[in-house]
């Protein structure tokens, strides 16, 4: 093996070959250093003396089935002009790793398209020195996005893992990236967001969020001069879930056993947007039924379709009309779970409409959350929590494909 290929095999420039060894599933290069080449870490100077050396190996890509391994008597020495005692720079790795740059990059390529595990299988080492190799990574290129430009967001949660763990996470709707993840849901979880849009000079327009009093509290007190847009796909589920808990409690009160038994199982059907009811297996049949025989929940049913007007007019003057008039009829409805609902609107009014303003919403965020839940799943989980966060600043860039 010449000097040469130390260049062009493996991008070491200012190296001599001293021999090869072969062992079982390794080759060994024994390099040195060109004493020509030697100089100050600090100040650059060729006048230095040398003051020992220290034995290291460096894991570097693979030949073939062969893992490579480079040793390197890494030399030590002192400079005659700023009087400094350092091992010289290496060039080819980080001093601080036992494997090169070349190897880094290589597992980084392989990342993605393989999980940690298989990366850290097909290259013989731990699953923690992949991790680590991707954190670093991803710190550099994510731990400080660029906020200055931010102009319109969206504001989630997610849910991590069992036992009501979450975490915030702030989208750029621009540029549909993830600018931030906090610990938590509540409002200390955008503290320190806070701080950096403060720091970056951002004019934040509009927000995009739901209905959640600690966000409200925390956009309002931060960002006095955005505009805040309650989430229509947001309105709509919690309308969902009342309709859903309507539903239930009318069960639970049925005492005609015709009426339970109408009733049972037609939950998704009520959910379900009356354009996507099959036909052909009963479904609009057995809803029809289930509202026909119980007037509260058809007239819930009813005007769960007429909400979802509110975001399909052609000018904020109408949408609020249509609005005000579903306030109205909720209002003499009779119905509880109506009435309470329609007090939260008529709080939020101001929010829904602005969606007239700032056409956003956080759909793109809940997109992002599926692919979150993906990656969660692929890993079995994250155990470094700060690792979970960057991969998730990240996560625009992931792919996902069907297979088949």
């Amino acid at each position: 093996m010449s000097t040469s290929l130390l260049y062009h095999g493996f991008g070491l420039i200012g190296y001599d070959y001293v021999r090869t060894r072969y062992e079982g599933r390794s080759i060994t290069f024994t390099i040195r250093h060109k004493r020509s080449k030697l100089r100050c870490p600090v100040c650059r100077s060729r006048k230095v003396i040398m003051r020992g050396t220290t034995r290291r190996r460096f894991r570097s890509i693979p030949i073939g089935f062969k893992n490579v391994f480079f040793d390197l008597d890494v030399q030590r020495v002192g400079c005659l002009r700023c009087g400094t005692i350092r091992q010289v720079s290496l060039g080819f790795a980080d001093p601080r790793f036992s494997y090169t740059r070349a190897f880094e990059r290589y597992a980084l390529e392989l990342s993605k398209h393989m999980t940690i595990r298989d990366v850290a299988g097909h290259l013989s080492v731990s699953w923690d020195v992949i991790k680590e190799i991707q954190k670093r990574d991803l710190m550099k290129r994510f731990s400080r996005p660029c906020l200055k430009d931010l102009r319109r967001i969206a504001i989630d949660e997610i849910s991590i893992r069992k036992g009501h763990r979450y975490l915030t996470v702030v989208l750029d709707m621009t540029k549909g990236t993830i600018v931030y993840v906090g610990g938590g849901k509540g409002a200390d979880a955008l503290d320190s967001f806070w701080k950096k849009v403060k720091r970056a000079k951002a004019k934040i327009e509009a927000v995009a969020m739901d209905m959640s009093p600690a966000y409200i509290s925390a956009v309002s007190t931060h960002l006095q001069k955005a505009t805040i847009v309650f989430d229509h796909f947001h309105v709509i589920k919690l309308f969902n879930d009342k309709l859903s808990g309507l539903r239930r409690d009318l069960y639970r009160e049925a005492k005609d056993l015709l009426q339970k038994k109408v009733l049972k199982g037609t939950r998704w059907l009520l959910l379900k947007n009356p354009e996507n009811l099959s036909s052909s297996k009963g479904e609009r049949a057995r809803l029809n039924d289930a509202l026909q025989l119980n007037q509260p929940l058809s007239c819930a049913y009813y005007l769960k379709e007429d909400l979802r007007q509110v975001w399909f007019q052609p000018t904020k003057e109408k949408a609020r009309l249509v609005l005000v008039d579903w306030i109205k009829r909720a209002e003499t409805s009779g119905i509880k779970m109506l009435k309470k609902f329609a007090k939260s609107l008529a709080a939020f009014q101001s929010g829904i409409l602005s969606y007239y303003d700032y056409r956003i919403s956080s759909a793109p965020l809940e997109g992002t959350n599926n692919k979150i839940k993906t990656m969660k799943r692929m890993a079995y989980g994250f155990r470094d929590i700060e690792f979970f966060k960057l991969k998730i600043m990240a996560i625009h860039e992931a792919k996902y494909a069907l297979v088949g």
